[in-house]
């Protein structure tokens, strides 16, 4: 099968006069996938934060580490990536794929900018698929049919949510943790579950992360929430971490040593794996 996409839902133009979390990313990482309304955001922030780009470029490289991790040392061939966002260099599946050519990924967005941008390269993939889906909406996701259909749910899989849930809006009626919950309830035995997230690190930093969480909040794109260690810790619902556990993304095996002091920025990013029993 040629690399599908659920496109039955998907809006027939990109608005280009509201920012787009997507969008936001592409631009803070230097993309050209972007707009002005997008660069504005971007702006804002580094206006309270300068280094505040710092907080993208850590969160794509812990998702390659963790990808490569997962790949050549858990024996995991299916992925289920969460707010997959636009591609740039260094997707999920490339990075899963290079290890082993059967990995099967199935990317979850409902950005326009990304369904649009996404098509083409995965056009001639048959082992991965793009579905249009609210990742927040977890029993809904897990019912679609090329979610059902892709992965084997009586086999190991692993979800990738990263820098996705700080964007949540709805905690006053659900809360992440109780979202996180409902996807992990469905793995298999032996999943993995793969997380990053602002942080606020209640240190010497925690001032700056709340400089980018008010900037972010009140940009025009309204999301964009920093929580602490213990916050984080509790949307793997009690799952065996891997070590080092959660920790600031650019400490979860970094490629080398760390040759000069990192930033409050790249301070208030946490990422960390768990593993369902």
């Amino acid at each position: 099968m040629a690399g599908a996409t659920s496109d039955d839902s998907v809006p027939a133009y990109i608005d280009t006069t509201r920012p787009s979390i997507a969008r936001v990313y592409d631009a803070f990482l230097g993309g050209k996938d972007n707009y002005e309304v997008d660069r504005e955001v971007v702006r804002s922030v580094q206006q309270a934060v300068p280094e505040v780009p710092d907080l993208a470029v850590e969160n794509r490289a812990f998702l390659i580490r963790a990808c490569r991790f997962l790949a050549g040392r858990t024996g995991i061939t299916q992925y289920l990536d969460c707010g997959s966002g636009l591609p740039t260099a260094e997707n999920t599946h490339q990075v899963v794929q290079r290890v082993n050519p059967d990995s099967r990924v199935v990317y979850v967005d409902n950005d326009p900018a990304v369904l649009a941008h996404s098509r083409a390269l995965l056009e001639e993939n048959g082992n991965t698929v793009l579905v249009c889906e609210d990742i927040f909406e977890p029993e809904e996701l897990l019912q679609n049919d090329l979610v059902r259909s892709t992965l084997d749910w009586n086999e190991p899989i692993a979800l990738l949510h990263m820098g996705t849930l700080h964007h949540y809006k709805g905690e006053d009626t659900r809360s992440r943790k109780d979202i996180m919950r409902a996807y992990i309830d469905a793995l298999p035995s032996g999943s993995y579950v793969a997380i990053s997230h602002f942080l606020d690190p209640e240190d010497e930093h925690s001032r700056v992360a709340r400089k980018m969480e008010d900037r972010f909040l009140h940009s025009r794109m309204g999301s964009g929430t920093f929580s602490t260690r213990a916050e984080l810790q509790g949307l793997f619902n009690g799952l065996e971490m891997v070590p080092p556990g959660l920790v600031p993304c650019g400490d979860w095996w970094p490629d080398g040593p760390q040759l000069k002091e990192e930033n409050a920025a790249q301070r208030c990013i946490a990422g960390g794996i768990a593993r369902k029993s």
